[in-house]
């Protein structure tokens, strides 16, 4: 297991340089089977740490860049009527994947911040009285930017419970 884990930090370190001890922290949380949340100014590599963990892992992907106008149906997924057999047919939303990407969480709005930590604390969704568990693994590598970043909304205390890890990335230091 060891090896295995090596080999993925050193395929890590081949994108993301001079972030060891970090990458170290987001691979345990995954192998934990915990959510993380990347804390940090632009910039600093966030976005592309968890796609080349994506990457690397292998695992399907999907990405949500969150937005202001980002719906909770974007990230749960919706009923639609199909009119060939008359019943409401669930359309999958982007938790529907093992590995999720939420990335600047905190500039959307909290009903759908709520809709997707709801999802990750119940392994589940629930649309039109109808459960939909969500795949396992479900991860979810989340990034936002530091408080007082314009038009940010901070996740508040009860939800951040819902990462195993929050952590910061840090400019990279002259060496690397």
């Amino acid at each position: 297991m060891q090896e295995k884990i090596k080999e993925i930090l050193d395929q890590i370190e081949t994108v993301i340089v001079g972030k060891n001890e970090v990458m170290e922290r987001i691979l345990m949380a995954i192998l934990a089977g915990g959510h993380v949340l990347m804390e940090d100014v632009p910039g600093v590599g966030k976005t592309t740490t968890a796609m080349t963990f994506a990457r690397v892992l292998g695992l399907q992907t999907r990405r949500v860049q969150f937005t202001s106008d980002t719906m909770p149906s974007d990230i749960i997924g919706f009923s639609v009527y199909d009119k060939d057999t008359g019943k409401l047919v669930y359309k999958p939303g982007a938790v529907m994947t093992k590995l999720l990407l939420a990335d600047e969480i905190n500039r959307t709005s909290s009903k759908t911040q709520s809709a997707l930590l709801e999802a990750m604390e119940e392994g589940h969704v629930s649309i039109d009285g109808k459960t939909h568990p969500l795949p396992d693994p479900f991860i979810v590598l989340a990034t936002q930017n530091p408080a007082g970043s314009a038009g940010t909304q901070m996740l508040p205390n009860s939800q951040l419970d819902r990462f195993l890890v929050k952590l910061t990335m840090g400019y990279p230091d002259f060496k690397s």
